[in-house]
């Protein structure tokens, strides 16, 4: 599950009542585990992450990660122990032993079949179709993958130890086991292989045992879940030596240090919100527009006045929120006034343009007056264009005669353009014209079965022009086109799926807004969430839609209709027929 890479959608710190639904979980699903050992792995007062991830089939899996290194992850409702997890309590799960080679074949990613199992002189453990167990090697008691049993226990016994023994999901050296600090399984001595004299010193890997471990995976070759010899080429050792260990503890602290050196302290943002801050009043606000809203002085001014290749985030200073930076510049510095006109909304009614510090103060010839401001979609986008969407008729079977004459067969998908020449030249060349009124068309029999309804096949005997192609279209399936530039039309029967906008609440007074379907019209969710989340200062998060695997919803706190609107309409350019709740954004309320 874990060979190929896979994509973090959220990374949040667990909650005090789902730190306590964890352990419980945790309790319940393996019980072999004691109090105290419960505690250290779901400690009460260390911080816990709860990871989301999407696999690279789609699925969602969810982890929770201590210390850096992921403990458990949830598939379908189902907690499974990590590599890390086993190598303290080897024990809380039942285990089946296969030859160091079938290793290689674990890591890439086949499954243990059932010829691969060294059984032990007690036997295989007892397990039914679907148990967890863990899989390790005949020199170490260390777990080195995680699965499900493919059959019990009985059964494999009866099938004379051929066919899939154990699913797995998990093995070391897979992307969840280097999501953690990537360590090696601890030496933990195997009393049973020790007794058969087959230890980890004596131990080699001959040709023929080679050919036994292609033997115990070959089942396992199949199109869904192939392993490749490159998977396994590059691995010449069962094991890291410790020359390697400490090559990649040295790697890995190198990588920490680059990381570390690429992120901002909270002393440098603090300057560089100093320095947006004296450039954007200074540059950018008149007396003529105060009072003006903090957020709006925010947006529009101090992001325009970031300097290029920077970027401006008040969560990664000492101060966090916006409120706590301008009380520092009125108390500390004297430079603004800033008052709650209205409940719950600030806005700077004074400014000292005589301040000294703001008098000093230059402004680049970046950040100047006629600078462009930044793109709502934040550093690196790509300049989006809008799609052409033009919508398209198909013929159906009832209407299929009278599209006959012109060789258009059911299912043919034509202009409105289109439809109306069929339409035309059918009734001209069959000479439906009415001589009296030329603004109608006399009905003849195809024209009755395809337009008419029952009730009125003995009442009308002509229809207007208009009346004509509007009852064809609409007798006639609806499709729709899709052009983005540069690329091929894609064509889709029924009504194109408009831009939802919603809003749902979320505890007993918080509210989110939830915005889907935008992949139709070729926007990134990712994108679009960035742009929401700079242009209204909250926190925004993409989740997966239920049913729909290619898809996904943006959800940002509060209720932020009008400022999806306004991005989509303006920014974006997306005509408003095709975004829908447009019309649940909060109306201003009466002034007194």
């Amino acid at each position: 599950m874990f060979v190929r890479p896979f994509r973090v959608k959220s990374n949040t710190a667990i909650k005090g009542s789902d730190r306590r639904k964890l352990k419980a979980d945790i309790s319940a699903a393996f019980p072999s585990l004691s109090a105290d050992e419960l505690s250290e792995l779901v400690p009460n007062k260390e911080e816990l992450n709860v990871v989301k991830i999407y696999v690279h089939k789609g699925d969602s899996v969810t982890l929770y990660v201590l210390h850096k290194n992921p403990l458990f992850f949830e598939l379908e409702k189902r907690l499974y122990p990590t590599v890390y997890v086993l190598w303290r309590y080897p024990t809380i799960l039942p285990t089946f032993r296969t030859w160091p080679p079938v290793l290689q074949k674990l890591i890439g990613g086949a499954d243990l079949m059932l010829p691969g199992v060294v059984a032990p002189s007690s036997g295989l453990p007892d397990v039914k179709q679907g148990d967890c167990c863990s899989v390790t090697l005949v020199n170490n008691r260390a777990p080195v993958a995680v699965g499900t049993a493919a059959v019990s226990r009985d059964e494999m016994h009866s099938l004379g130890m051929k066919g899939r023994g154990v699913c797995v999901l998990h093995a070391y050296m897979d992307n969840l086991w280097a999501f953690g600090d990537k360590s090696g399984p601890p030496p933990l001595p195997d009393a049973e292989s020790e007794g058969q004299g087959v230890n980890g010193e004596e131990y080699e890997v001959d040709d023929m045992e080679e050919e036994e471990a292609e033997k115990c995976v070959e089942e396992e070759q199949s199109p869904c879940q192939t392993v490749t010899d490159q998977a396994c080429s590059g691995i010449e050792e069962l094991s890291l030596t410790e020359q390697e260990e400490e090559k990649g503890d040295k790697g890995n602290e190198e990588e920490e240090g680059n990381q570390d050196d690429q992120k901002m302290p909270q002393e440098l943002m603090d300057a560089l919100l100093l320095q947006c801050f004296l450039h954007a009043l200074k540059s950018k606000v008149k007396k003529t527009d105060l009072p003006l809203l903090t957020s709006t002085f925010l947006r529009n001014h101090m992001f325009a006045c970031c300097p290029s290749g920077k970027q401006l985030d008040i969560k990664k200073s000492s101060y966090k929120k916006l409120s706590k930076f301008l009380q520092a510049m009125q108390k500390q510095h004297n430079l603004v006034r800033v008052k709650e006109l209205t409940k719950g909304v600030e806005s700077i009614v004074e400014v000292d343009w005589k301040n000294p510090e703001l008098r000093s103060i230059k402004v680049p010839e970046e950040t100047d007056v006629e600078a462009t401001p930044v793109q709502d979609g934040g550093e690196g986008e790509p300049l989006y264009h809008p799609p052409e969407i033009t919508t398209l008729y198909s013929v159906s079977a009832r209407l299929e005669p009278l599209f006959l004459d012109a060789k258009k067969r059911k299912g043919t998908i034509l202009q409105p353009a289109e439809v109306r020449h069929i339409v035309t030249e059918y009734v001209k060349k069959n000479e439906l014209v009415d001589e009296n009124n030329k603004n109608y068309v006399t009905i003849n029999p195809t024209l009755c079965d395809c337009l008419l309804d029952k009730s009125e096949y003995q009442e009308v005997e002509s229809l207007k022009w208009d009346d004509l192609f509007s009852r064809t279209l609409e007798r006639m399936q609806e499709c729709y086109q899709v052009v983005f530039p540069g690329q091929a039309p894609i064509k889709k029967k029924g009504h194109i799926e408009p831009i939802d906008i919603s809003v749902a609440s979320r505890g007993s007074n918080k509210k989110v807004t939830l915005v889907k379907n935008l992949e139709v019209y070729g926007l990134d969710p990712a994108v679009v969430a960035t742009a929401l989340q700079r242009r209204v200062q909250a926190s925004s998060v993409l989740q997966p839609i239920p049913g729909s695997k290619d898809k996904v919803l943006v959800q940002i706190q509060g209720n932020q209709i009008h400022q999806v609107g306004n991005l989509l309409q303006g920014h974006y350019q997306i005509p408003r027929k095709y975004i829908q709740g447009l019309d649940k954004a909060p109306k201003g309320g009466k002034k007194k």
